[in-house]
């Protein structure tokens, strides 16, 4: 299933997002009646996804990070990778939606994208084994760490660096039956109107950390909920972008996340 939210004339619902995606025009959004955890329940109102906006499809509880889970963006950071998984919080008020625009600080001379893989928690859940990790998994979408670079160095903690509103995009929707491993994570900018640049090309293979690995640790430290948002790491190829500019986060079996820079 493809999971979403979306603004609609009549509010705002929980939708399936329904048909094929390489051609945009045949999707639709299928209602879903409460919430997307466990069976979900439809209402039978449809609408076609181009009559409709992708917000984040998730209102995330908590957004829980991992840091420097490829060795190469280690290495760019002047670092190795840590032995342990090494967490930190965005706050929620962090996430906006596909198209949704990325609000460059005053205060920050320096903000950078972060393409990721994300995993969206579907039910309560403490102490879980790495390998029973998928029974707790509602599913995976696109995310990027949006990150006050300058901040985060001069702070030596990362809570104000990586916490602005608007510092975390999600979508552009919830798959739910995707294998993690081995999907290619790509990142590219955009400046002012032209071609779109590569920046980012890694490969889940490539974390040093597994989902099932980082899922363990962190139930280890805290309760995960329902809505909670893990994000696994960024691979190499990190760097600024400006107002003006457009970055994108195209996940293999997912789909592309996009989102316009402006200033606050």
């Amino acid at each position: 299933m493809r999971l979403a939210r979306i603004a609609h004339p009549q509010g705002f619902a929980f939708v399936e997002v329904r048909g094929d995606v390489s051609d945009p025009s045949s999707l639709t959004c299928a209602e879903i009646s409460e919430h997307p955890f466990g069976t979900p329940e439809f209402t039978g109102r449809e609408w076609p996804l181009a009559d409709v906006r992708l917000l984040a499809p998730i209102l995330a509880s908590k957004v829980v990070c991992v840091g420097k889970n490829y060795a190469e963006h280690a290495a760019e950071m002047g670092g190795e990778a840590p032995a342990e998984p090494l967490i930190f919080l965005k706050p929620n008020t962090s996430v906006i939606g596909p198209e949704a625009a990325i609000a460059y600080p005053p205060s920050s001379e320096r903000v950078d994208y972060e393409g990721e893989l994300a995993v969206v928690i579907g039910q309560p859940c403490r102490d879980v084994a790495a390998a029973r990790a998928h029974e707790v998994i509602l599913g995976y979408t696109c995310a990027n760490d949006v990150t006050a670079r300058d901040q985060q160095l001069a702070d030596g903690q990362w809570t104000r660096g990586k916490g602005y509103d608007t510092f975390c995009p999600l979508g552009p929707w919830i798959v739910t039956d995707l294998d993690p491993n081995g999907l290619d994570v790509r990142t590219t900018l955009t400046k002012d109107g032209g071609d779109a640049e590569l920046k980012q090309d890694g490969n889940t293979s490539q974390f040093m950390h597994t989902v099932g690995e980082i899922v363990e640790y962190v139930s280890r430290v805290m309760t995960l909920l329902p809505g909670d948002v893990v994000l696994t790491g960024t691979p190499a190829g990190v760097g600024p972008m400006l107002p003006g500019d457009r970055v994108t986060v195209e996940i293999e079996g997912i789909g592309s996340l996009s989102n316009p820079v402006v200033d606050r």
